[in-house]
């Protein structure tokens, strides 16, 4: 076959042209993938700014940065309050079996400390070959490629977007950087967006709790049903286990958790707390917040009786200001493992508290008025009976007195001089009343919780410890003074004997009533009741319950030491 010399001219130019059109198409193909990229950048920055939902928010962040570069694994890690560790990580392309058999979610080490403590982009062909790596945990799919970028809400690097295994066994480029950056720029506005969002419809919410606080006492609701409004509105919006409220107690140093809403609250209500000792004392003689990172752990929370089974992070709030007196307390509580109360939280509960006091004392001084308006109108009652009723009736005497002279008819004149003895003793019942209506309750004696409170503190020093005390219902309101008499010698009698005897290291006190009977339970740890010796003062105890109706009861736990249950019923109202 013979090539003509002139077809090697015609073929160059036309694999030039080949290679010139492949060229070209490689760079629309190019162009069209950076459009269909870019498009889809902007898509996901969209949907990211829509959500309101913090939560939900960090979910698309995290779905979005997924698609984007095209990873199998894609991790948000959000840095706590300490800036050191994560406190909340949210993934996609780990199923929940296999975090479960995982572990506990990372806390910041290796790789993705390093993104912590050096908040640039880091882009990585194999993880295992950084300084700052030391491998994965049992069960965890094997890594290679990696690329992570912080995200940052107005100046501040709230956490980090880890992406791992490209698709394909491709390693991450410059391109996929660059997005991953624009959409972590976007998702610093969008989880700011979501914040303000959140801040805003918890302060109404705490708006919302505190006029239904302040509608409930101005339309006359007692003291109880406000201070538990309180505790169950500063419950659920804090999202608490538990909420306590206690109040001070009168001529004492002590303060009495009155209310109690949530996980073991059973064990809270009654309690006779120490002001400068226990966490709610400290706020209280502080009226100040005072916080717990673990109640369980702390030593300002006495052990005995336990009654934080479960819990963690706590904060103590007043109920009031230094200025304006500090009415009580609240002691919020939640589930361990649980976030602790951030400043801003503790900051927020400290203005519901301080309006809850506000609300409280408008309705005091309400009250206030309406009694002294009803003091008033006993004051003229009493004054009209003295100058009107009072002096027509003794005038009427004096007439009936002086004509009974006249009468000459023995048994009409002795009808007229009964008649004048009436009068004298109608008088004297009208004065009595007036007497009623003047007279004001002064100094008021000391009621049954404070006069328990003093006899376990005197008896301290003796004991060698400080007992526990519970008091729950209305014992100052249900027991009368001569059977309250009965109870604070009992007492003083119970922790006496364990005192001598016992060898003791922990005792509690709990006095109930409902109405219808008063229960004083005293037990201890110690060596228990011996069946042989002196049991006077057991007989003086049983004496004073059988004269009054009820019973003495002694026993011995299994757990070890003693039991005395003192029970008596309460006259009928």
């Amino acid at each position: 076959m013979v090539v003509s010399p002139e077809e090697p001219r015609v073929r160059l130019p036309q694999l030039k042209l080949d290679e010139l059109l492949e060229e070209l198409q490689a760079r629309i193909d190019a162009a069209r993938g950076t459009r269909d990229r870019v498009h889809s950048l902007l898509e996901a920055v969209l949907d990211v700014g829509r959500e309101l939902d913090l939560e939900q928010a960090l979910h698309s962040i995290v779905d979005a940065a997924a698609v984007l570069v095209d990873a199998e694994y894609a991790a948000l890690g959000v840095i706590g309050p300490d800036g050191t560790r994560l406190s909340g990580f949210h993934t996609v392309g780990v199923t929940e079996e296999q975090i479960a058999r995982i572990g506990p979610f990372p806390e910041g080490h290796g790789i993705l400390g390093e993104l912590i403590r050096h908040p640039e982009p880091l882009r990585l062909a194999k993880i295992s070959e950084h300084p700052a790596s030391y491998g994965f945990p049992p069960n965890h799919p094997p890594m290679n490629s990696f690329l992570g970028v912080p995200i940052r809400v107005r100046d501040q690097v709230f956490g980090n977007l880890y992406l791992t295994e490209k698709r394909g066994g491709a390693q991450f480029d410059e391109e996929d950087e660059a997005v991953l950056s624009t959409l972590a720029v976007a998702a610093g506005v969008a989880i700011d967006n979501a914040r303000l969002y959140e801040d805003s419809r918890l302060r109404e919410r705490w708006l919302r709790a505190n006029a239904e606080i302040t509608h409930s006492l101005m339309s006359g609701s007692a003291r109880a049903e406000a201070l538990g409004l309180i505790a169950e509105r500063a419950r659920e919006i804090s999202g608490s286990a538990l909420a306590a409220v206690a109040m001070p107690m009168e001529d004492t140093e002590s303060l009495t958790v009155e209310i109690a809403v949530g996980v073991d609250a059973e064990a809270q209500r009654g309690l006779v707390l120490p002001r400068h000792e226990s966490l709610m004392g400290l706020a209280y003689s502080a009226a100040a917040p005072v916080a717990s990172d673990d109640v369980t752990q702390d030593a300002r929370i006495a052990p005995e009786p336990a009654r934080f089974d479960g819990l963690g992070p706590a904060v103590a709030v007043p109920i009031g200001t230094g200025e304006g007196g500090t009415r009580g307390v609240v002691l919020l509580a939640r589930e361990a493992g649980r976030p602790v109360f951030s400043e801003k939280e503790t900051e927020t509960l400290q203005g519901f508290a301080a309006q809850a006091a506000i609300a409280m004392e408008l309705a005091e001084r309400r009250q206030d008025a309406q009694q002294i308006a009803v003091l008033q109108d006993r004051d003229r009652i009493a004054r009209d009976l003295h100058d009107l009723a009072i002096q027509r009736l003794f005038a009427t005497g004096m007439t009936l007195q002086s004509v009974g002279r006249f009468i000459d008819h023995p048994e009409t004149s002795e009808r007229v001089l009964r008649a004048v003895d009436d009068l004298d003793e109608t008088i004297k019942i009208i004065r009595s009343t007036i007497f009623g209506l003047r007279a004001h309750e002064g100094a008021v004696g000391s009621g049954l919780r404070a006069r328990v409170v003093r006899v376990v503190g005197e008896a301290a020093p003796v004991l060698g410890f400080a007992p526990s005390v519970r008091m729950e219902g209305l014992v100052d309101t249900d027991v009368p003074r001569e059977i309250a008499d009965h109870v604070v010698a009992v007492l003083c009698e119970a922790l006496t004997n364990i005192a001598r005897h016992a060898h003791a290291d922990r005792t509690q006190v709990v006095l109930t009533t409902d109405g219808h009977e008063v229960s004083l339970t005293v037990s201890d740890n110690g060596v228990g009741i011996p069946s042989e010796g002196r049991r006077s003062g057991l007989g003086n105890m049983a004496e004073r319950a059988e004269q009054l109706g009820g019973r003495l009861e002694v026993s011995s736990p299994d757990g070890g030491g003693a039991l005395l249950e003192w029970r008596v019923p309460l006259p009928a109202k």
